[in-house]
């Protein structure tokens, strides 16, 4: 099995590089590519109302883990520790990604370890926001 996405959506810059090593799972290699882009696609559809710019473009998503019965645990910052929507975005989160088909659960944990800056935005954010 390739080690891209063995129970974690590890395939774009826009997340740390600190996630955890592989490990053998139950899905198959074309059911965790799907739920990766399926996954993908949900967390692109939440956005920072301060920013024109989705959360995983952003480099908000540190860790996304998917367990063999499909429960969702996301690891993700925020661009501010005081951000206005703290209290309400881990739901939003939570919301878009129980959208995919067949998800079970989601969790999302804020973390503010290492903090966020724009060096984790992808191209495609720093091109929306004029930053080149």
């Amino acid at each position: 099995m390739d080690a891209k996405t063995e129970n974690a959506i590890t395939d774009s810059p826009a997340f740390a590089e600190s996630w955890n090593e592989p490990q053998q799972s139950a899905l198959s290699q074309a059911e965790l590519d799907k739920l990766t882009d399926d996954l993908i696609a949900a967390l692109k559809t939440v956005y920072d109302p301060e920013i024109p710019v989705d959360i995983y473009e952003l480099g908000l998503i540190y860790k996304v883990d998917v367990s063999d019965d499909k429960d969702v645990v996301i690891d993700m910052t925020l661009t501010a520790p005081g951000c206005p929507v703290a209290g309400e975005m881990p739901g939003w989160v939570e919301g878009a990604v129980m959208k995919v088909e067949g998800i079970k659960s989601a969790h999302v944990n804020l973390v503010f370890d290492p903090p966020w800056d724009q060096s984790r935005m992808s191209d495609e954010a720093k091109l929306a926001l004029n930053m080149f």
